[in-house]
């Protein structure tokens, strides 16, 4: 039961704040309908763990009607400003990016910004440091941009003496003329290449009419590099305005979002964020999010909102913005896109399990595999190694290897049973866990040689061989390789797992040669 009367609560949108047995302010939240929201926090059964947490720690609350919805939104986050509530999410950024900056002077100057808390222009977030260096070093030659600190008077740098600053320092160019090169590169950072491409052409072709070969020639060099900075960037689609791109995944009660900016159908850069899961924690994190964040006029998000924040969030950027959930074309796959990078950043192991559960048509997710490899050098000092990747990682600390101690001269069949022979009946000796699936390096001869060895010791383990020619994979009972592609990331997985055991034999191999060598 709530430690106060929800019936004294109205039916009406506003604010309201829940406090802990200090007083302190908890959580903020935003409502339609004030009763029907709060009492929601007391009547349902199925919260997730925070809320469940946040709902034991209430002991009080007070509540603050608004005229309209729109208001509510704006209200809320005034008060988490002000108050830093404890349950309402963190929107930390799972990762600091670099931005490039275009500095508010006369002479702006372009340089690296952490954040955009300065007065001049910004563009990205960068992702890729190496790719943010690479666009600033290209757009500051191209545009002849400067990038001192301090501009000296009357006593131009080097880089005005070898072409890379037009001088403004010496005065050597006016600030109208800077002014347009410094709008022609915030044009190619913002991805607008093709208009300033179309400029640059006219402006070249009028050099070259009126016999400026040189300005000609500057012109020709910016417009290469314009061509080579659009080809790195991925372009969905060309529009007339900017979009935001949000999409979110759930693991373990906690939230994994991206929000990926796209600058008139170029993609620009993209944000991270991790924070635990709570009741509304998107629509929440919408209208915080852009709080602090240029709102753009198109959002693009997987879910319906609330008819109001778009309201909300047109007046707090000045325009009209519109939210929008696409069904199928190229916003969807701009989502899809957002999606696939989450799940490749944060869930990049589980997918490379369940794609090779489903290649190899498994009833249970192959978890732990582990792999065999034979190692010899013309038939001396042979041994074998064993990886074992767990959840689709290494894990080091169940490598073992193996000294052949059966076999003379070359026999990796031999050798390869040998070593399953001896890891298996231990483990089953000493009744630990096997694993989900065997790797041999190697053919059918190899995966003949293991399967004959676990049929003795009635082991059943899914057994598969891969064949480093071709990549092939083999499985007993079947004289043809499965159907895998060699790109799948079934494939590259066992690849990646047969790669890291041929490794750690030929390591082993080395040792005793060397030890034998020295003795």
């Amino acid at each position: 039961m709530p430690p106060f009367d929800l019936n004294d609560i109205p039916h009406s949108p506003g604010c309201y704040l829940y406090k802990d047995l200090e007083g302190t302010i908890i959580y903020v939240g935003k409502a339609k309908d004030l009763r029907k929201r709060v009492s929601s926090y007391f009547q349902k059964k199925d919260h997730d763990p925070k809320t469940r947490k946040l709902v034991e720690t209430i002991r009080s609350f007070e509540y603050i009607v608004t005229g309209t919805n729109e208001e509510a939104y704006l209200l809320e986050n005034t008060l988490i400003k002000h108050h830093q509530p404890k349950y309402n999410i963190d929107l930390k950024d799972a990762k600091s990016y670099a931005y490039i900056e275009l500095t508010k002077e006369p002479f702006p100057r372009i340089t690296i910004a952490r954040n955009t808390r300065g007065s001049g222009q910004f563009f990205g977030p960068f992702v890729s440091a190496k790719e943010r260096d690479y666009v600033l070093s290209v757009v500051k030659k191209t545009f002849r941009l400067r990038s001192c600190k301090k501009m000296p008077k009357n006593r131009p740098c080097l880089r005005y003496h070898i072409g890379h600053c037009p001088g403004p320092c010496g005065g050597h160019i006016s600030r109208d003329e800077y002014a347009k090169q410094c709008a022609y590169a915030a044009d190619v950072l913002k991805g607008n290449t093709r208009e300033i491409k179309n400029k640059l052409e006219e402006e070249m072709a009028a050099y070259s009419k009126n016999a400026e070969f040189e300005a000609a020639l500057l012109c020709r060099d910016m417009i290469t590099a314009v061509e080579n900075l659009s080809s790195r960037q991925y372009v969905a689609r060309k529009t007339d305005h900017d979009e935001d791109v949000i999409a979110y995944r759930v693991a373990d009660e906690t939230v994994y979002l991206m929000v990926f900016h796209v600058y008139k159908g170029t993609l620009g850069g993209r944000e991270e964020f991790i924070f635990d899961m709570t009741d509304g924690f998107f629509e929440e994190f919408v209208s915080r999010y852009y709080t602090e964040n240029p709102v753009p006029k198109e959002v693009i998000v997987e879910e319906e909102l609330d008819e109001g924040l778009a309201a909300y969030l047109g007046k707090t950027a000045g325009h009209v913005v519109k939210i929008t959930v696409p069904q199928q074309g190229a916003k969807k796959k701009l989502l899809e896109l957002a999606g696939k990078n989450i799940e490749t950043v944060h869930f990049g192991e589980e997918l490379k399990v369940m794609e090779l559960q489903a290649a190899l048509h498994m009833k249970t997710p192959p978890n732990v595999v582990e792999c065999f490899d034979i190692s010899h050098l013309s038939g001396t000092d042979t041994v074998a190694s064993m990886v074992q990747f767990r959840g689709g990682k290494p894990d080091k600390k169940n490598y073992r290897r193996f000294r052949i101690k059966t076999v003379e001269g070359i026999d990796d069949f031999a050798s390869m049973a040998e070593v399953i022979r001896r890891r298996y009946s231990r483990l089953i000796d000493e009744e630990n866990p096997l694993p989900d699936l065997i790797l041999v390096d190697g053919g059918k001869g190899q995966l003949s040689s293991a399967k004959k060895v676990l049929d003795a010791l009635d082991a059943d383990i899914p057994l598969i061989s891969l064949a480093k020619s071709e990549e092939e994979v083999f499985v007993t009972g079947v004289p043809f390789p499965l159907p895998f592609d060699k790109k799948t990331k079934a494939n590259m997985y066992l690849q990646e797992i047969r790669d890291e055991a041929h490794r750690f034999a030929i390591d082993y191999n080395r040792l005793l040669r060397k030890k034998r060598l020295i003795k």
